[in-house]
């Protein structure tokens, strides 16, 4: 669904199933008008925003379908463990069998050897040195970059 017009010779130099321009140098020639030329390429952009938005919403649907579908599995195994106790279950349209494992359980982490732990690279808190740095103290290691990020609306 498109939102906007958008000149196809503007299209033509774009690969439309990776986003990326094939022919910079056909779209930078493009004989229109330098704010028309503009003016499409960012309506083309709201345009995938859109469709990317939508996208989302629906990604987010499914997540939600399949996390639901995923519980009511787990719940409907459980009650099928308690009801059968080891027991096998044939049927046509479904067998249902037991295979062993070994799970490991941590009783006290703090006695374990070092060599079984792992522990996380720490990770720098941008927002808190951010902060910092805004209200003038100076952080070795990390510094302010301004640069401008294009808005179409």
């Amino acid at each position: 669904m498109n939102l906007y017009e958008i000149d196809n010779a503007i299209l033509e130099c774009v690969d439309q199933e990776t986003g990326e321009i094939i022919d910079t140098d056909k779209l930078t020639s493009l004989q229109m008008a330098r704010d028309e030329k503009i003016e499409n390429i960012g309506a083309w952009i709201k345009n995938l925003l859109s469709d990317a938005e939508q996208l989302k919403a629906e990604k987010m649907k499914l997540a939600d379908r399949q996390s639901a579908a995923e519980r009511k599995a787990a719940s409907l195994k459980n009650y099928l463990t308690t009801a059968l106790d080891g027991e096998k279950f044939n049927s046509p349209r479904v067998a249902i069998g037991w295979r062993k494992s070994a799970q490991l359980h941590i009783i006290d982490i703090d006695k374990l050897p070092k060599k079984y732990l792992k522990f996380a690279a720490p990770t720098a808190d941008k927002t808190g040195i951010k902060k910092a740095i805004e209200a003038g103290e100076n952080i070795e290691g990390a510094e302010i970059v301004r640069i401008n990020n294009i808005q179409i609306k």
